[in-house]
């Protein structure tokens, strides 16, 4: 090993990231291919967790963590027409990380963006942690081994450029994917793709390129899928053209998860136009016909008797009453002064504008699925299983998707397209209706949380939060990764969803001794990890019982923030909302400003809304809806550390902020007799047109830290907790339930036999 190598090497108790100088691999290939070499570095150590372990360890570290064993087996390959291809094992889902991955390679290779070519990798079981979508951590998990990968192959082609053109890599300079030496020489990247080629693979090193060089990385950059996106040429599951795969829908119970007893008129339904199949399955009737109308025609004629389903005769009321039964005591009332206060946070659709959906082709001896998937390597793992096939016999591509929010970590339309084929022995395009989407798919649980602060004069002695909640599932992935590092997490023997909620909650501020507890009850629903998880709830009742501690303690909500923070960067984005929003202004009455600030994963956000609470705003029409408070502005500071393209983080931003609006205001499903009425987006109310605010700046700070930190669901929280620190303000009363406008049904609910409703005929006569 020369002194290079050696100095390339991970030292004890190093931080590798801080380095720039990194091992890599120019593999064996017929064109260059290069990857990472990374080692993970040494963790801390604690025998006893902090007060808040995520100042130790957090969950996107845990993800990190994970991740480095396999990062060199991604890989970045050069091709002979001077495009660079890379299988980004992560699921692009609308967060745009296939634009984020192209800008850091053609950053550390000085290629065009228009020349990278980025692809979702099919599942990789050899991956491990290393093809899992989730908790903000693709950027954090990927900027280094993307970067060093990239990086091997620029000094690889320089060296061949340097044999080519009879020059000294010195003398060699890149733009734009062409190599020119001395006397204005140049040969492209592509010319250089076999030259640079390896007949084994070799060991080498690679620096990257210091931060003051970037010209891509930090720079706007519009994504690179957006023309096939606006012109209908992007390709999601359904627009795929798999030989022999048919329209498949399935007939679903009026329960959650009931079960088929028996199927009256099956033979019927087979004689319908176009229908090809109807078959029995674990979670219903599995329709396949020529055309989606055909399934939906056939859907809605089945007559299916059906057994109790996992919530029977549940409602919101008794599920809420299980709940307070199993809240965690606080413990004995303080010596000292102290608020507290109970909140509800009712169930929440976790439906994605694209509807679950996957196609699935089984034979005897193999299977191939196509999906949106967060978590292929346990879909793949899944599906061999229930199949009884080798894991080499499933082969599971990944598919980009129209939005997630958690739901694609799921792979139940994969499962039930994969039953389908197996039992009717053909390919199937399996598509879930908008209502089973919202009424048999994942939903984020009903949760209470209690929470108490003590203090004593100006000082905050202690803080407690005792969250209760409907069980989360966690069996996609993540409760592995727990199960792998435990040894070196600070958790004990937490269970999974202890675990994930304590590295996943920060503490912001110093309110001396402060615990946070997570009480799970009922399995009987469909639940997911959707958008910031348990975040926005428990941030939420925090940042409301702030400002009711200000009132008590005659302190500004802003300035009592600000005084109690801990942390530099939170401070910072605190003031720049303040300032940018004009904190404190005067405003009419039934008006008011609201402020709040999240931090976790390295990352904070703090968010400025204003909000119109008077009659004539609350009681505006709305067609089947309740109008309610209006968001006028909103004004969002983020600081997610280095940001590699601005404009996507933006429009994450945007993103977050509309969900707060609508966590906070508008939506929710209601439960009753063990289903959900809600059965598609004319009823489930997320922030829409008129509920937007006409105001909206995002701040992007400036980085001080040199490496990304966990953007994608950064804003949730803050947005959330914000509105609803304004609503009190605006009213004179803290809410304590959510959303607001849940206790008032604005809709008559459509029925749930058939299951899926009859498709609207008016559409023309509410256009605006």
């Amino acid at each position: 090993m020369n002194a290079d190598d050696r100095a390339a090497q991970p030292q004890p108790g190093s931080n590798t990231f801080d380095r720039r100088r990194f091992l890599g691999f120019v593999l064996a290939a017929p064109t260059l291919v290069t990857a990472a070499q990374l080692v993970p570095a040494e963790q801390a150590e604690a025998d006893v967790p902090s007060a808040d372990i995520t100042e130790l360890v957090d969950l996107n570290d845990v993800m990190t963590l994970a991740a480095l064993p396999t990062s060199g087996l991604i890989t970045v390959q050069v091709n002979t027409d001077g495009t660079v291809s890379f299988a980004l094992p992560r699921a692009e889902v609308g967060q745009g990380i296939t634009t984020s991955t192209a800008m850091l390679i053609a950053e550390e290779m000085d290629v065009p963006l228009d020349r990278v070519r980025v692809t979702l990798a099919d599942a990789r079981p050899e991956l491990v942690f290393n093809q899992l979508t989730g908790g903000s951590n693709t950027t954090v998990a990927t900027f280094t081994p993307i970067r060093v990968a990239a990086a091997v192959a620029r000094g690889r082609l320089l060296e061949a450029a340097a044999v080519a053109l009879g020059a000294a890599v010195t003398e060699l300079t890149v733009e734009a994917g062409v190599v020119t030496g001395p006397m204005g020489r140049s040969i492209g990247i592509g010319a250089l793709a076999e030259k640079a080629a390896a007949v084994r693979t070799q060991q080498v090193t690679a620096e990257l390129k210091p931060a003051e060089q970037f010209t891509v990385i930090g720079t706007p950059q519009r994504r690179i899928d957006a023309l096939d996106a606006v012109t209908g040429r992007k390709k999601f599951t359904m627009d795929l053209a798999v030989p022999g795969a048919l329209p498949t829908m399935v007939c679903r119970p009026p329960t959650i998860n009931g079960k088929v007893g028996a199927v009256a008129n099956a033979d019927e339904v087979r004689a319908m136009p176009g229908v090809t199949h109807v078959v029995v399955i674990s979670s219903g009737v599995a329709v396949r016909a020529r055309t989606f109308g055909q399934c939906i025609d056939a859907v809605r004629a089945l007559k299916v008797s059906w057994g109790p389903g996992s919530a029977q005769g549940k409602s919101d009321e008794t599920v809420l009453a299980e709940l307070r039964a199993a809240e965690p005591p606080l413990g004995l009332p303080p010596l000292t002064p102290s608020v507290e206060a109970r909140f509800t946070f009712h169930f929440r659709s976790n439906s994605a504008l694209e509807t679950n959906c996957a196609i699935a082709d089984v034979r005897s001896d193999r299977a191939e699925i196509w999906s949106g998937l967060k978590a292929p390597i346990v879909a793949k793992e899944a599906i061999a299983a229930k199949l009884g096939l080798p894991l080499g016999a499933v082969t599971v591509h990944v598919t980009e998707s129209g939005g997630s929010f958690g739901r694609k970590l799921f792979f139940d339309a994969a499962l039930e397209a994969v039953e389908i084929s197996e039992k009717i022995g053909k390919p199937v395009k399996l598509m879930w209706h908008r209502a089973d989407d919202s009424r048999q798919g994942r939903t984020h649980p009903m949760a209470t949380s209690r929470v108490r602060i003590a203090y004593a004069g100006n000082t905050v002695l202690s803080y407690k939060q005792r969250h209760t909640s409907v069980a989360t599932d966690l069996s996609h992935g993540f409760g592995e990764i727990f199960t792998a590092l435990a040894a070196k997490l600070p958790v004990a023997d937490l269970g999974f969803s202890e675990t994930f909620f304590q590295l996943s909650q920060s503490m912001p501020y110093n309110f001396g001794v402060n615990s946070r507890l997570l009480n799970e009850t009922d399995k009987g629903f469909n639940t997911g990890s959707m958008r910031n998880v348990y975040s926005p709830d428990v941030t939420c009742a925090r940042e409301l019982l702030i400002d009711r501690l200000a009132s008590k303690m005659g302190k500004d909500p802003y300035r009592i923030r600000r005084d109690f923070l801990k942390d530099e960067r939170a401070i910072a984005v605190l003031e720049k909302v303040a300032e940018a929003g004009r904190w404190g202004r005067a405003m009419p009455a039934g008006t008011a400003q609201g402020i709040a600030l999240h931090t976790e994963y390295h990352s904070a956000s703090a968010v400025l809304v204003e909000i119109d609470c008077r009659p004539g705003t609350v009681g505006r029409p709305i067609r089947d809806g309740v109008a309610g408070p209006r968001v006028t502005k909103v004004v969002l500071a983020v600081d997610a550390g280095l940001t590699v393209n601005p404009r996507g983080l933006e429009a994450q931003m945007m993103g977050c902020a509309m969900d707060g609006i609508a966590l906070a205001l508008t939506s929710s499903l209601h439960l009753r007799d063990g289903y959900f009425l809600e059965a598609s987006w004319d009823n489930y109310f997320y922030t829409r047109q008129w509920n937007t605010p006409p105001e909206l700046d995002v701040i992007i700070m400036p980085d001080t830290t040199g490496k990304p930190g966990g953007a994608g669901e950064l804003g949730v929280a803050a947005s959330m907790a914000a509105v609803a620190c304004a609503y009190g303000r605006a009213t004179g009363t803290m809410p304590t339930t959510f959303p607001i406008n849940h206790g008032t049904l604005s809709f008559e609910p459509k029925p749930v036999v058939p299951p899926v409703p009859q498709s609207p005929t008016d559409g023309l006569d509410h256009a605006l």
